[in-house]
């Protein structure tokens, strides 16, 4: 008996796209990973994020980064190319809110000395627009970032995982530091509410901060 084909699998030009991509990145890994597994973390990479892409024209680009960071990740994990540096996972529900303005003020504080992530466990579509704004008044743009599901290599790289929602949906690994922050979702605030939830999270930023680099 035959199958219909996954809605999310790519068809036609994209799939080209994403073999292209494949291709690409298994250069990149040589001697890291083997081509074969490049391509299946991009196709999956893909699927995963096409499950919430109501548009899905950018679909293959973004995929290109995601895949990439996974690889990046998972090198890091298994102890093949260690970063070098703290590793820090911040996780929400839609990863269009907190989680993206908590990473995104912890890379602008430690300037390079910290790798930073974010994921959530049930992504959304798009990042919220307050949120977007509220980091544009401080100077952070994130136009170019992107909801990203949770996935086991992004965890297992982290060295401090920050939840903010996802609660035990989050994978647990042995010598990780856990915290839950308690922060107010901004999904549903507007603009002023969205900035108070940027300066409560630049506070705890800064401290975490404290514990894994000198922060001038």
């Amino acid at each position: 008996m035959s199958t219909s084909p996954s809605p999310d699998a790519p068809t036609g030009s994209h799939e080209q796209l994403l073999h292209r991509i494949s291709d690409e990145l298994a250069a990149a890994f040589d001697g890291v990973f083997s081509p074969e597994m490049v391509e299946r973390y991009v196709f999956e990479s893909y699927t995963a994020l096409a499950r919430t892409a109501k548009i899905r024209t950018y679909l293959p680009i973004i995929t290109r980064r995601f895949a990439r960071d996974r690889l990046t990740a998972l090198a890091h994990a298994e102890g093949k190319q260690p970063s070098g540096v703290p590793e820090v996972l911040f996780v929400c529900v839609q990863n269009a809110g907190r989680s993206q303005m908590a990473a995104a003020l912890l890379k602008e504080l430690a300037q390079g000395a910290i790798n930073v992530r974010s994921a959530g466990s049930m992504p959304a579509e798009h990042l919220d627009e307050n949120v977007v704004t509220a980091m544009q008044e401080i100077g952070l743009e994130l136009g170019e970032e992107f909801p990203k599901p949770l996935t086991d290599d992004v965890v297992r790289a982290a060295d401090v995982v920050i939840t903010m929602g996802c609660g035990d949906t989050c994978p647990i690994y042995p010598g990780k530091k856990y915290e839950d922050w308690q922060i107010s979702d901004p999904a549903t605030m507007d603009l002023d509410g969205v900035r108070t939830v940027r300066e409560v999270l630049a506070t705890r930023v800064r401290n975490l901060a404290s514990t894994l680099i000198t922060v001038p």
